[in-house]
Formats: structure tokens, sequence, C-alpha cells
């Protein structure tokens, strides 16, 4: 049976990270040898988002091990040789602007160890079949049904750089997230109770009745909208501005019963940040849609705070740090 850390034998990688190890990445050069003519390593295209770290030293945040798929929302998929770097996000210059803040996907073979010893001197190499200009180039996808334009970026080629289906069931994710200091024994633990709680919630409300169902086949934390049509309010926020989340209760009085407030879903992970106080750190207004590739023009912007981050706890723990997206109407300025 495949495991979940096989090693890839890639030449050149810097092979085994750890959690909160310092790596260094690769000169443009570099990077660029490692690339096919579509601009991608194993399927992972390197954006141009990504040049402006290089020769620069990071901390590993995560071992990118597994993904969840915000493209088909179809479950887990298990990624190789790959780490997500402690502030390293892309910031759309390249995709028309995209506002959406992702964690970058690096490859291990586009950065090297700093405590390592000094690599041998490379031999000649043929020249890269991508360049500078390659890599602009396949930013962008035929235009779309309408002559829209539409992109392409880590997040929509995510199914194939991570093609590999992770089950729900398969506790070698768990053990391969401790290991390799993604998540700590008891998060662990507590991601899979909660795993088998809400997949036993899924069963329930495809074979029993409501009437056998415990509070309605819900998921855990069991977030319960009442409404049918939902609040707006404008609070005009601005970048640099402080602001409390309200309480799970003020919160939950706002959405509908599919738990959003005007089609924005208010995710069980953002429940950890009730009651918080958090800097603004942008407003969101455009991003790419991961299906289509399309740029998505919000008729409501919503808010991304600063440092706060999806944590995956109730989403088996996946490292993808993705920004919650928040409603001014669950926040409140501080004075």
């Amino acid at each position: 049976m495949e495991t979940m850390t096989e090693e890839s034998g890639q030449g050149g990688a810097a092979e085994h990270l750890r959690v909160g190890e310092v790596v260094e990445v690769r000169s443009e050069a570099e990077i660029l040898a490692t690339l096919d003519s579509g601009g991608e390593l194993d399927s992972l295209p390197f954006m141009p988002e990504m040049l402006r770290f290089c020769g620069r030293r990071f901390r590993v945040d995560k071992l990118a091990l597994k993904s969840c798929d915000t493209v088909n929302w179809s479950g887990m998929y298990r990624m190789r040789d790959a780490v997500h770097l402690e502030g390293t996000r892309c910031d759309g210059q390249a995709h028309g602007g995209c506002q959406a803040g992702c964690l970058l996907f690096w490859k291990e073979a586009w950065l090297r160890r700093v405590e390592s010893p000094p690599e041998p001197e490379p031999a000649p190499a043929a020249e890269p079949v991508c360049d500078h200009q390659r890599l602009l180039e396949v930013t962008t996808r035929p235009p779309g049904p309408a002559g829209e334009e539409t992109f392409a970026c880590q997040a929509t080629e995510l199914p194939r750089a991570a093609p590999t289906f992770v089950p729900s069931w398969d506790l070698r994710q768990y053990v391969a997230d401790v290991r390799s200091g993604n998540a700590s024994p008891s998060r662990a633990v507590r991601a899979v109770l909660i795993g088998a709680f809400n997949e036993f919630q899924d069963l329930t409300r495809r074979f029993l009745p409501s009437w056998l169902r415990i509070r309605g086949g819900r998921r855990f934390p069991l977030i319960e909208g009442e409404l049918t049509r939902t609040p707006l309010e404008r609070l005009d926020l601005r970048p640099g501005e402080r602001v409390r989340v309200k309480s799970r209760e003020e919160i939950v009085r706002t959405l509908d019963r599919s738990n959003r407030n005007r089609g924005m879903t208010f995710d069980a992970e953002m429940l950890r940040y009730c009651g918080r106080q958090a800097t603004v750190l942008q407003r969101v207004e455009r991003i790419i849609d991961d299906r289509t590739g399309r740029m998505t023009r919000l008729r409501n912007p919503c808010i991304v705070l600063e440092g706060v981050v999806c944590t995956a706890d109730y989403h088996r723990l996946c490292p993808r740090g993705i920004y919650p997206y928040w409603r001014e109407i669950w926040l409140e300025r501080v004075p």
C-alpha cells in the first residue's frame, strides 16, 4: 500500500524538510531549469508572483502533504514533494489583481537548505524550455464563452498537481501530519474524532428519517442559521482598521439555513476567532474562481483579516492556510 511520505528521488531537491526549517528559494535560473514548457513541475505551476521570493530565506510553515479540493469540492488529495513557506502568499499581480491571497506551494526542488553543505558545481545545462516570458503567457487560458479573460494558477491546477485521493478513513494521513510537524498528536486525535462524527452525520442525512438524526444531521460544530432572507450591513472598513469579530450567537442570527449571509458561507473554522480582535488586511472585491478560472467580482465586498487563516480543525488538518472571508456584518470596529 502506498505511503503518505514516499520520496520522489528528485535530484537537487531539499528532501525530508520539516516544519520550522529555514530554506532559501533558489535563483530564477535554477527554478526555470526545473520547469516544463507549461511553466510547471509535476503539474504544479511556478507562477510569476513567486519570482520576488527568489534568493530569500524563509521558514517552512507546513509540509504540503495533502490539500482540500477547492475546484470540485470532492475531498482531500495528496501532494508530493512540496511545502508552504511562512509569509509567502500570492499577490495576484500576474493574475488580474486577484485578491485571494493564497499561500503558495513550493516544490522542494525550488528550495535549498540554508544549513546544508555547499552543492557541487552543476554540469552545463541545456537551454531551459521555459523562460520568464513563458511564465507570463501561461497565466491565462483561452477566453471563456462570453469572451472573458480566464486564468490558470496553482489553485486552478491543483487537481492535476495533487491527483491522488485521500479517503477520510485513511489514518496514515494523520500519522504523517504528526511526524512532519504539521500537527500535534492531540490535534490529530481530535481531527479523527470530529471526522468520524461528521461522517456519521452525513450518513444519517442520507439514510435516516429526520426524527432519528442528531440535530438534523448537521456536522460538528453545529452552526444553525434559521433565516430565509439575510441582512446586510456596510461598515466601509479599510486596511489597517482594528475590528472585533462578533460572538457566535450574533453571527448565527445573520445566517440562513445553509449558514450563509448574502451567499457567503460562515465556515466552522471561523468560530475560533469569535470575540477576538484583528486588523483589517484588505477589502476583497475580485477573486479567481478556482473551477472556471474566471475573475469573480463580488457585489458585496468582504474582508480579510491579518493573521486570521483557516486552521482546518474541522477539515482534516489541510495545511493550505486559506484566508476566511468576512462579511462586515460579522465584525465591529474597535474604538
